[in-house]
């Protein structure tokens, strides 16, 4: 019996500001709204270039450690239901799965007794 009992609730990908996406409406007459000389670029290359921003870095880096951080914070959660011993005991995360399987298994059973 398998159960599915994480939902995927963190974006991967947050979505950029106004200012940053890619839309047709930034090039009129072959000028960026910047002024600079737009060339003919495909969307591919203009977010590959985008991308490459130290701004849009440095921005993914901070949304990559707090995608991070919840994830950790939700091992953690997770690991504070589920009974060992000692109950201090470091877990891996793979560790932590397969022990909320067997858990979830046993309450089921325990349910289905009853």
């Amino acid at each position: 019996m398998t159960f599915t009992c994480l939902d995927n609730e963190i974006e991967n990908d947050l979505p950029d500001s106004p200012d940053s996406k890619d839309t047709d409406d930034d090039v009129k007459g072959g000028k960026s709204r910047r002024g600079g000389d737009q060339e003919n670029l495909s969307r591919e290359e203009r977010r590959r270039r985008r991308r490459a921003t130290q701004k849009y870095r440095t921005a993914h880096a901070t949304r990559e450690r707090v995608r991070v951080e919840a994830f950790n914070v939700a091992f953690s959660d997770l690991r504070k239901l589920l009974p060992t011993l000692p109950p201090d005991k470091k877990l891996s995360k793979i560790e932590i799965l397969r022990l909320a399987i067997c858990y979830i298994s046993y309450l089921n059973h325990v349910l289905e007794l009853n």
